[in-house]
């Protein structure tokens, strides 16, 4: 007796997993191309160098300053890893943010695949993060959200792959503890969706209705693990992880002045970065608002000057395409999202949601377009996503290819303010400024 077509399971898709590999060994080829233009230091280099470097001395001399205190640790540990690996040098001070960013952007197609298991989805996630300037940008200098976005990518992918896979549950949300721990370590940014984990943990199993709520190993997302036991992986591992980034900080000081750290004691020190964090800072040129980040009508430029034998510029938008249209895909993703509990949409929604509402209750004075980075990826997960349910339509075909195809032109047009290339002369920034808020 055959059984109803309905009834029939269907194949599952397989794993886009060389695709995924190839596009991001593309996107780190092409990164590295003049990874070392400007010779100089540009933009916020200019403060994240010299902590890195009280680091390399720290480690060459057993003495350095503690410098940048507004900020973890973590990446500019990384930067300074980059400096002692290969020299005090262009090269040396941005190959870690080009493999963090190489990272990031495999990890966040492996993550969208565990979310998912759509290939059109995950490939074409991949191809609008490396055309959306952003993490091409970030990963060619040397500033601090590169590191705390990879290890957002990495969280993303593990947790949602110990839900796909639960038999590799426990050591794949120890991962994701340990990536989010660097996340934090890395940029305080991160916070907002750091909690995400845990609490989508606890969601589920109380959804669920057990009786015993905090033992039972069955159900949703992870059978197999207790819900004390995810508190562990995804609540007091960061925090551990964070902590012991902050190790060097220690011995960190200068000469009659030991180090603030050292004085004030973890928990004390943080209150100097809240500090730092919530002074008024005079007005800045290229300061923008969340309103702006969203429309992509405020840019900055990271460089324009003659600089290397040329007139050279990095100028930091989103791609014009993708930043826009991604925002109905956001309704989209909520509508189709809550109508047939398609998870990989409503986190998009959701992680984007967190992110950027961060920055509505912040209390930054002065906050930068830079900011919507992390924002960008869901947004982009979610035009992904929106994307391959177009593809499946007659008419809708054409458009999400061509909206691949329009984001690579764009990117291609950009190319050569997104990547420091000589330009012609001091006025070519009009060739690139479209609106007002670009120049």
């Amino acid at each position: 007796m055959s059984l109803p077509l309905d009834n029939v399971p269907r194949p599952r898709p397989r794993d886009p997993l060389v695709w995924v590999a190839a596009l991001t060994a593309a996107f780190a080829a092409l990164a590295a191309i003049n990874l070392g233009t400007p010779s100089q230091p540009f933009f916020d280099e200019v403060h994240y160098l010299p902590a890195a470097r009280a680091l390399v001395s720290l480690l060459t001399t057993g003495t350095g300053p503690l410098l940048n205190p507004e900020h973890p640790m973590l990446g500019k540990e990384l930067i300074a890893l980059g400096i002692w690996w290969l020299g005090d040098n262009p090269l040396g001070w941005r190959i870690m943010p080009l493999l963090a960013g190489t990272l990031a952007l495999f990890a966040a197609m492996r993550a969208l695949w565990h979310a998912g298991e759509d290939r059109f989805a995950t490939l074409a996630f991949g191809l609008l993060l490396a055309t959306g300037f952003h993490l091409f940008i970030q990963s060619r200098i040397a500033m601090l959200d590169v590191f705390m976005v990879a290890g957002l990518a990495v969280s993303a992918w593990q947790f949602a792959a110990s839900i796909r896979q639960p038999e590799t549950g426990r050591w794949r949300l120890a991962l994701t503890g340990v990536a989010l721990g660097c996340a934090m370590a890395a940029k305080w940014n991160a916070i907002s969706l750091a909690v995400l984990p845990g609490l989508a943990f606890f969601a589920a199993r109380l959804s669920a209705g057990r009786r015993r709520l905090f033992l039972s190993r069955r159900g949703a997302p992870v059978p197999g693990i207790t819900l004390v036991e995810a508190f562990v992986w995804l609540g007091i591992v960061p925090l551990a992880v964070y902590a012991l980034t902050f190790v060097p900080g220690y011995w960190l000081g200068e000469y009659l002045r030991p180090s603030p750290l050292a004085e004030k004691g973890l928990i004390g020190f943080h209150g100097e970065i809240l500090a730092l964090q919530k002074q008024i800072l005079a007005p800045h040129s290229y300061q923008s608002t969340w309103s702006q980040w969203v429309l992509n009508t405020r840019g900055i430029w990271y460089l324009y000057e003659v600089v290397d034998g040329a007139q050279r510029g990095v100028l930091l938008i989103g791609n014009p395409l993708t930043m826009l249209i991604g925002l109905p895909a956001l309704a989209w993703c909520l509508a189709t999202g809550l109508r047939r509990w398609d998870w990989a949409k409503l986190a998009a929604v959701i992680g984007y949601g967190a992110s950027l509402g961060l920055w509505l209750i912040a209390p930054k004075s002065v906050q930068f377009y830079y900011h919507y980075f992390v924002p960008s990826f869901f947004l982009l997960a979610a035009l992904a996503l929106a994307l391959s349910d177009l593809k499946n339509t007659a008419r809708g075909r054409w458009f999400a290819w061509g909206t691949l195809t329009v984001s690579a032109g764009l990117f291609a047009l950009f190319y050569k303010v997104v990547a420091a290339a000589p330009l012609e002369g001091a006025m070519s920034f009009a060739n690139w400024t479209w609106i007002a808020g670009w120049r």
